[in-house]
């Protein structure tokens, strides 16, 4: 049974994801919440890692951690935090389905507590919904619906605003000199990580065939990731002809994600698995060329006006499993680079 809408709260948590690429979705609900509600605050309770990005949202008045690890329970330590937020806020949206994330939010005795069911959190949560996954394919759907009453139509995806990351010259300026770089050649982000799992990593030799395309026409190219990803980077540039690696820098493992996001926001195109940072440039409005194999543009599309999405559609995907389940992971293996450069072509000649 729904609570008592609040007419107009003053202030709004929102318990957020703990995935980079959701948490930058999420930003549709705040926007909504923000249109909504134009004079309410939001605060965002957050993984450490997802924190960076709330600092580039300009409805998001303050991030707060959420100092738990994937998996952790830690009941005595929710319900402390939750003791710590008591008469703060007058609503809360939990995003994440399971059962612990509505932890806080109840402890906090936040008034009108809304989420889908999940886990069955009913007491948790006093304002459950019931997801219709059809009528809301999208995961952005999903998140905005939460903001709606329950009865509320599917919002349409044209109807949504998109995620807006916002950049300020001084960080970027500041990001560049770290690392010591320079923008007189255009720059191609590439993005051959993905933490989900090896089924959605675009091999690194089809990478580093569009990044020597790259570098012979004139530009340069930075390599993102996490620490994780920079064997992969370091492989690609490897694999550069002819002096091309001289136009190639290895950022992964060696930026924050502030950083990270001031750096992606400078570059000319990117190029990414499906994966966090894939949101990221779209959100920054950069023209990407979105490479899917094992998941689907159909749930987690990157949302943008300047997106090429290229996948092959066999018959084995999506299969949304971390590892190729029978071994060879055609999806990805078998999407030639020229597939991705034409994209790239494609995108220059729609800004030109």
């Amino acid at each position: 049974m729904a609570a008592t809408l609040t007419d107009s709260p003053s202030a709004i948590l929102v318990v957020g994801p703990s995935w980079v690429g959701d948490m930058v979705m999420a930003q549709t609900l705040l926007s909504e919440l923000r249109r909504q509600y134009p004079d309410c605050a939001i605060d965002v309770l957050a993984p450490a890692w997802c924190r960076p990005l709330l600092s580039r949202m300009p409805e998001v008045r303050e991030a707060l951690s959420l100092p738990f690890d994937h998996g952790d329970l830690k009941l005595g330590e929710r319900h402390a935090l939750g003791k710590s937020l008591r008469g703060q806020y007058q609503q809360s949206y939990v995003l994440p389905n399971s059962l612990k994330s509505a932890l806080v939010p109840w402890s906090a005795k936040i008034p009108q507590r809304i989420g889908w069911r999940g886990e069955m959190r009913y007491g948790l949560l006093n304002d459950v919904r019931k997801l219709d996954k059809e009528g809301h394919p999208l995961m952005v759907q999903r998140f905005v619906a939460l903001a709606l009453s329950p009865d509320a139509p599917a919002p349409k995806l044209d109807t949504i605003t998109a995620p807006h990351l916002e950049v300020s010259d001084d960080s970027l300026q500041d990001a560049i000199a770290t690392h010591g770089l320079d923008t007189q050649r255009p720059v191609l982000g590439l993005c051959p990580g993905a933490e989900f799992g090896p089924s959605k990593r675009w091999p690194e030799h089809h990478y580093a065939a569009v990044a020597q395309h790259w570098i012979e026409h004139g530009g340069q190219v930075w390599i993102f990731g996490s620490g994780k990803d920079q064997p992969v980077a370091d492989t690609i540039v490897e694999m550069l002809d002819n002096s091309a690696d001289e136009h190639a820098v290895v950022l992964a493992g060696n930026t924050s994600l502030e950083q990270a996001v001031d750096l992606l926001s400078a570059t000319t195109a990117v190029v990414s698995n499906d994966s966090g940072l894939m949101h990221i440039a779209a959100a920054l409005k950069r023209p990407l060329v979105a490479v899917y194999g094992s998941t689907s543009p159909g749930f987690t599309p990157p949302l943008g006006d300047r997106v090429a999405v290229v996948r092959l559609g066999l018959e084995c995907s999506p299969c949304f499993e971390r590892e190729c389940p029978l071994g060879h992971l055609n999806c990805l293996r078998q999407l030639p680079p020229s597939q991705v450069i034409d994209a790239l072509q494609q995108l220059e000649s729609a800004d030109a």
